[in-house]
This record gives structure tokens, sequence and C-alpha cells, in this order.
């Protein structure tokens, strides 16, 4: 069956990057690294802002998905039955009532509305402004509601399980993992790093294929999973504080002066190096 939403089309055969960063050409530039995050459970509701503009989300090639998830989530949290539709918990009744008012409610970047573990982290706020204009360039936020966002898209506070079945949209990773190719690949040239902090639910949204996977590094946190949220916000952080580097050995030696690390290379073509990584103390 047809997917409910339209394909996003363009005459001009010249991909709208709108709040993607870009050269003084004016053409896309492409990020010599993508970091790949899960967005966060825990969510600050802004208190003032203006509403919701799918049109000025980074990737605009997923607004008609967008357009599609945000009205049948909206409309859905309204039923008797929305804790199950959205596979969330049947007590967060605030929260489930507050997907009512997505098209209305106020927005702020996704950096403030993100406020779980990883985020804490990562502390936006503080990082001086060549690391955070690095952070919004590099880091790319897989969403079960938007798809794909940078940290300065502007959102509302929402809650939804990726792994929920939308009436009249679909299973939402399998409804994004046909759309993400298409944004994801034209965000980071092929044999550039891409870093992978993202929780398993998230992966199997889009994984890089053919040449960039080459340079794909999955970071893993072995032990204690209670921190793994915690040292990926932490990776982050690091990465985004110097100039990217180019290759896994690069990335390795790049966080071994803050994290005890140790990379393996990838079992076979198509999958990620595995990065190890926890905290020096």
């Amino acid at each position: 069956m047809a997917p409910p939403y339209a394909p996003h089309r363009r005459g001009s055969g010249v991909r709208d990057t709108r709040t993607d960063a870009t050269s003084p050409t004016g053409l896309p530039r492409l990020t010599p690294v993508l970091i790949l995050l899960p967005p966060s459970e825990g969510k600050t509701a802004p208190r003032r802002g203006r509403s919701l503009d799918l049109g000025s989300l980074s990737f605009p090639e997923l607004t008609p998905l967008r357009e599609s998830v945000v009205e049948t989530v909206a409309r859905v949290s309204a039923e008797p039955d929305a804790a199950t539709l959205l596979e969330v918990n049947p007590n967060l009744v605030a929260e489930i009532e507050r997907n009512t008012r997505l098209l209305s409610a106020p927005t702020a970047a996704a950096s403030h509305v993100y406020t779980g573990v990883l985020y804490q982290a990562l502390d936006v706020d503080s990082l001086d402004t060549a690391s955070k204009r690095r952070a919004n360039r590099w880091v790319v936020v897989v969403s079960a509601l938007f798809g794909a966002l940078r940290l300065g898209d502007r959102v509302p506070a929402y809650r939804v399980n990726v792994c929920s079945t939308l009436p009249g949209v679909g299973y939402l990773s399998h409804e994004w993992r046909k759309e993400l190719p298409a944004a994801l690949d034209a965000a980071v040239k092929p044999r550039e790093l891409v870093v992978d902090c993202r929780s398993s639910t998230y992966a199997g949204m889009w994984r890089p294929t053919g040449e960039r996977a080459e340079r794909w590094v999955h970071v893993t946190v072995p032990g204690a999973s209670h921190m793994a949220k915690h040292t990926r916000g932490l990776v982050t952080r690091e990465l985004v504080q110097a100039e990217a580097p180019r290759t896994p050995q690069a990335l390795a030696e790049r966080l071994s002066e803050r994290f005890e690390v140790e990379l393996t290379p990838p079992l076979r073509a198509g999958r990620p190096w595995q990065l190890a990584t926890t905290p020096r103390s």
C-alpha cells in the first residue's frame, strides 16, 4: 500500500538545504563527521516561543512524512487508547495530553528540549562559540516524531515510541527507514567518519551503506549500561571541541586522552567498527 504522504518534489532539481549549513557559494556543505544521537526520553517543554514550523526544520525532504506523523500523533493522543497506540507508559497522562497541542505548543532548539542524561553530559550551552557551531553542524538526532533533526531545530516537547504503529502511517521505525537515506546519505561525504552514539532502538532507522560504511564507528560503553547515555554525551562533547578526526583510528586516538578505548574492526563489510569507551577516572 502506498504511504499516505506524498514524496517531496522540487522543480529546480537542487537540494533545498534551508537550515542545513551552507558554503559561501550557497551550495550544501557536507560535514567531515556525522555524529548520530538518539533523542531524549526526558524533555523540557518550552514555556514560550513560536509554534512548530515543519518547513523550517533541517532535512526538508522529510517534511511530507513529518506532517503525517505529527498530525496523527496529535489526533491519536486525544483518544482513550492513546497510550497503547503510542506505546508509552499509560501513567504519563500529562505528556500524552501535551501531544494534542504539537502544532500550537511553543518550540525551542532541540538541544534545549532534549534534557535527558546524554544531553546533560553534552551541555551545549556551556560550549564555546566554535564548539557550538560544530555541534550544530555535525550532530544529527534521530527522532521518532521528526526523523532527523539538528540541535538548532525548533521543536515542541513530545512523547511517542519509535516502535509504535500509527493508524494511517504504519510502523514508525519502518516508515522512517524508507525516508532517512535520502536525507542522511546527503549529509556526509562517502568515506568520511560516522560516529554512531544511538541506542539499538534508533540504530535501525538509518545505517550507512557502501563507502559510508567503511568509516562507520559504533560507540559502545561496556559493563555499566546505566552510564551509556552519560558516556556518549561526554564523547560527543569531546569531539565537537576540536577539528574532526577522519578515520576510526584517529577517533580512538583522539578520545584516548580522556577515555579508555578499544577499537575493533568490523566483522564483515557493511558493518560498523566498534569503539568501546569508558571515561578515565
